[in-house]
Parts: C-alpha cells; sequence; structure tokens
C-alpha cells in the first residue's frame, strides 16, 4: 500500500475511532459502569449534585466528578446508555490527542502517531468503551497533566495553570494517589539528570497550591455529605468523615488493606493483565521493557524519555504492591507503554522485523480462530457472519500490508483490534447483554407497565435495574419495609428466586416475568457454551402484589 507512513495511521486512527462509535449505543454493563450510571441519574433527579446517593441511601467510595461529567451528559441528552457513554469516549480521544502532543513534542510527529494509534486499539481502551468507569478519565486527565507540566518545565509558564486543573480532575475521578504518576516521572527525571533545583521551584509549588484550589468542589460537597453529619452510618458506623476517607482511606488504606475497603494483592497480578490488556501490543511493549534495561538502547534517546518510562514503572510498582487490585487501573498507564512501544518498534529492522511480523500475523490468526470459536458455541443469531467478517479483515490485513516493513506490522496489528472491536460491539456484546437480568426488566416492565412504581427487594445488586427503571426505584432491605408500602398503587418488585415463594404464598404476588442472569463481566467457558449455559444461570423476578 502506497500510502505515506504518517496518512496510514492518521487513517487507522480514525478507523479505530469509527468502528468503536456502534458500542455507544449498547446497554451498561453491571457492575461498576451501571452503578455510576445509577448515581449520575439520581443527581439529575433529585437535582442534588452535592450528595452521592445508591439504593437510597447516602454512599462514600468514589469522588464525584465521574458522576458530573454523566450527569451534564444526562442533562444535555436525557439519561440514557449513550448519554452515559459519550463523555468517556470523548475524553479517550482526548487522551490520545494529548499522547499525540507529547510525544510529538519530545519526539516526532512519527512517534507521536504511533503511541495514539497503539493507545486506542489495545484491548482494554476497547473494552472500556463497552464498560465505562473511571479509568479513562483519569488516563487523560493524568496524562494532559503530565503535557502541560512538561510545557511549563520547558518555560511555558502558564501551563502550570492548565496542568493543576487537569491534576485536579484526576484526583476529583479517583483521588490523591492519582499526583504519583503526574509527579513521580518529573522527580526521578529531575534527580537523574542533576536538575535537583527544580524541586526548588516556585512554579512547581504554585501547581501544588493550584490543584488544592481546584479540587475545593470536591472537598466541600465530601465535607457537606459526610463531616457535617457524623451521625450518618457510613461502613456500618458513625462518625466516618469524608475528608479522611477522601485523603487516606480510599487511597492508602486500600494500599496497606487496612481501610474500610480491602482486597487481596498479588505480585504478579499486572504482569499478566498487561498481556491481555495490552494486546495485540503486549508482546512487543515486554520486549520494549526489557530493551531499554540496555544502556545502549537508552543513550540516542531525548533525556526527556526518563520521564515516561519511570512515570510507569514507578505507578506499575505501586499497582503491583497494594493488597487492593482490579485489572481497570492498569489503563492509567497504557499512554507511558505506548509511547515505549512506539519507540521500540520504530527500531525494528531485518530479521527482528521479520520475527515480530511472524509472532503478529499468528497472534492475528488465533484471535480470528478464538472468536469463530466463541460465535459457534455461544450461538449468536448471525454467528456464520461474524466469522465472516472476521476472516474478511484478516484476508483485508494481509493482502494491503505486504513486505517487511514496520508500517506493515503496525497496520496489520491495528487491523486486529478493528476487527475485535466490530465483533464485540455488534455480536458478542449485545447477546450477553441479554443475561443482564436488571436492564432486561427494566425495559420490559416500562414497556408493558409504564405506570408501574418500581421496587427492588432483597437484593443489593441491582444497578441496572436501578438505571434502567424509570424513575429512582425503592429498595425494601427486610418484609417489614415492605409491608408499609406494600399498599401503593401499581408497585412492581424486582426479586431473586430466593424470595419468590415467600412473596407467592405470604402476599399472593403475581410473576409478571422472569429473567435470566448471569455476572457477564466474569465470563467462563461453561457460560460461553450454549450447552452448559443454563447450570451457572440464575433467575429474576418482576412480581405485583395482590
Amino acid at each position: 500500500m502506497n500510502l505515506k507512513e504518517t496518512t496510514l495511521y492518521k487513517i487507522l486512527i480514525a478507523l479505530v475511532a469509527l468502528v468503536s462509535v456502534p458500542a455507544l449505543f449498547g446497554g451498561i454493563m453491571e457492575p461498576d459502569s451501571a452503578l455510576y450510571a445509577s448515581i449520575a441519574k439520581n443527581m439529575v433527579l433529585r437535582i442534588d449534585w452535592v450528595n452521592i446517593y445508591v439504593r437510597g441511601a447516602d454512599w462514600l467510595d468514589k469522588p464525584h466528578l465521574t458522576f458530573w461529567l454523566a450527569a451534564t451528559s444526562f442533562k444535555a441528552f436525557g439519561i440514557t446508555a449513550f448519554a452515559y457513554k459519550l463523555p468517556s469516549f470523548l475524553f479517550g480521544l482526548l487522551g490520545a490527542w494529548y499522547l499525540y502532543k507529547l510525544a510529538k513534542d519530545i519526539y516526532n510527529e512519527k512517534t507521536g502517531l504511533i503511541s495514539a494509534l497503539i493507545f486506542l486499539s489495545s484491548l482494554h481502551i476497547l473494552i472500556s468503551t463497552f464498560d465505562v468507569r473511571a479509568e479513562v478519565y483519569i488516563t487523560t486527565f493524568t496524562f494532559a497533566a503530565i503535557y502541560h507540566y512538561y510545557k511549563a518545565h520547558q518555560g511555558s509558564i502558564w501551563h502550570i495553570v492548565t496542568g493543576s486543573f487537569f491534576a485536579a480532575c484526576a484526583i476529583m475521578i479517583k483521588g490523591i494517589f492519582v499526583l504519583i504518576p503526574v509527579f513521580g516521572g518529573f522527580i526521578i527525571y529531575w534527580l537523574l539528570t542533576r536538575q535537583w533545583k527544580q524541586l526548588l521551584k516556585l512554579k512547581w509549588w504554585v501547581a501544588i497550591a493550584l490543584i488544592f484550589i481546584f479540587i475545593v468542589p470536591e472537598l466541600y460537597t465530601l465535607y457537606t455529605q459526610f463531616d457535617l453529619h457524623p451521625e450518618k452510618v457510613v461502613f456500618g458506623k458513625t462518625g466516618v468523615s469524608g475528608l479522611k476517607f477522601f485523603f487516606w482511606d480510599s487511597q492508602f488504606g486500600r494500599f496497606f488493606n487496612n481501610g474500610p475497603i480491602k482486597g487481596k494483592g498479588d505480585l504478579s497480578f499486572f504482569l499478566h493483565t498487561t498481556l491481555w490488556a495490552f494486546l495485540p501490543w503486549s508482546i512487543l511493549f515486554y520486549t520494549a521493557v526489557v530493551n531499554l534495561f540496555k544502556k545502549k538502547n537508552r543513550v540516542m534517546l531525548p533525556a526527556a524519555s526518563i520521564m515516561i518510562w519511570t512515570s510507569a514503572a514507578i505507578t506499575f510498582l505501586l499497582f503491583s504492591l497494594s493488597k487492593f487490585q482490579l485489572p481497570h487501573y492498569i489503563l492509567i498507564i497504557l499512554p507511558q507503554f505506548a509511547i515505549i512501544t512506539a519507540l521500540y518498534m520504530q527500531k525494528l529492522e531485518g530479521e527482528r522485523l521479520k520475527v515480530f511480523i511472524t509472532i503478529q500475523n499468528a497472534l492475528a490468526v488465533l484471535i480470528v480462530l478464538i472468536l469463530s470459536a466463541i460465535a459457534i458455541f455461544f450461538g449468536f443469531t448471525n454467528n456464520y457472519i461474524a466469522i465472516a467478517v472476521l476472516v474478511i479483515l484478516l484476508a483485508i490485513s494481509f493482502l494491503m500490508f505486504k513486505g517487511l516493513k514496520t508500517e506493515n506490522l503496525l497496520a496489520r496489528s491495528a487491523m486486529i483490534s478493528v476487527g475485535l472491536m466490530i465483533f464485540l460491539s455488534v455480536f458478542f456484546y449485545p447477546s450477553v447483554l441479554k443475561y443482564e437480568s436488571g436492564m432486561e426488566a427494566a425495559n420490559w416492565l416500562k414497556k408493558h407497565y409504564p405506570e408501574a412504581k418500581a421496587s427492588v427487594l432483597m437484593y443489593p445488586d441491582a444497578y441496572s435495574f436501578d438505571f434502567y427503571a424509570s424513575g429512582e426505584p425503592k429498595y425494601f432491605w427486610s418484609y417489614e419495609e415492605l409491608d408499609k408500602s406494600k399498599d401503593i398503587k401499581d408497585l412492581v418488585i424486582y426479586t431473586p428466586e430466593s424470595e419468590l415463594a415467600k412473596l407467592k404464598n405470604e402476599y399472593g404476588a403475581q410473576v409478571l416475568k422472569s429473567f435470566d442472569y448471569y455476572h457477564i463481566t466474569k465470563l467462563s467457558p461453561k457460560f460461553i457454551n450454549a450447552q452448559t449455559r443454563s447450570q451457572l444461570l440464575e433467575h429474576f423476578y418482576l412480581v405485583k402484589l395482590h
């Protein structure tokens, strides 16, 4: 294919973005995505952007900005899945733009474009278009802060204000720890290049002061909801400080595993998480990291490169040492991974380039075979069309990008992601989401009983039902609570199978509709296989009391 390299990369970036658009029109996935969407929905319905409520009760876990962004989109476009997903998608593109800008400034335009392409086409970024959480926002805000602080380091003082604004936004998404990937790389870079006097410069202390000024809205909301009301019961106790949780428990408490939210750490967790999350680039990335350990491979790079990989290294180490680990945390440093990979790929030539073209070709064929098997075993309505699309895209990538060239390696790898995204958004997730019973039940209820007063009985995780149902569903945690409300006109209850017998026998409940449920973010071979799927399904019901 005779295209200018940079033009080819721009076309591929646009193609990856384009095939990601259909995912915006799919359903919202449980648990986290649906939880965050229901929080933003309640903000709009209650006209209360200060207090965070889940299941009708005060909720303290994440800062507010994720929900403010979604709620703003709801105000503009209505309370829909599309409106919830759109801000995250747009901020993901903004993150890729900042990645391009920084890599272009430190290296060149070609490196910037390759880095942006690698970032946007990595598997976990693609999945995040379906399963929207907070991490895409954090990724963009932290990297935007790094870019603006880099420009400030070069002497452009006004970038201090913009950098601090984005750093504050990142904090208001996740918490204070995000300053580690933002400032960690700079500090180590200054120390290694003997620029330690940078630490004493007024502009950096002004930057920190500005960050704390910009996070005042978050501090105010936490103080108003919790610190002013020590009588509130949070985490099973009273006297909980929202400010203390924000600055300590939600970050260091999770790291040391002594906060109210605990986990189990595994030092190797993010090593194998990166292997799949950064597909189809992960083998190239790991090779690039090994390559960086050789001094001769670093000496020709700009000194500012130190800032890139040390930012990634210390954040990766922090995640690995933490006792609380989730796969999507790795998103935060995928931009740095993309630059490291882009730099290495451009050095490939001769036999090494041939080896990696062979590896990526094998990976492409393997992914097509695996996805084809999933299509057959799951039993998609159009499974053979799905397979045909994958095979055609694979053939196109082999026919269009021939020869021993780096751009062909990049193009074929990117086409793997294009095929994968089409498969996920058009065939896979629409089929899987039928087993998200809360969404299915709420949509059915709105269609058949539009006047119903939606409620949930004895089930804490009905987040998709909460979001898709009309209004704000009422939660019943005991039958005593239900007894006080059972005479409400048009009351319809969403409940698990475990409660059905009692509702029928003691309340004369009429079953309106049953729904199959599976935790779709934890896929297993038995669920993928249509022959064994029924063994894993739980059942939920919409019932009306008489």
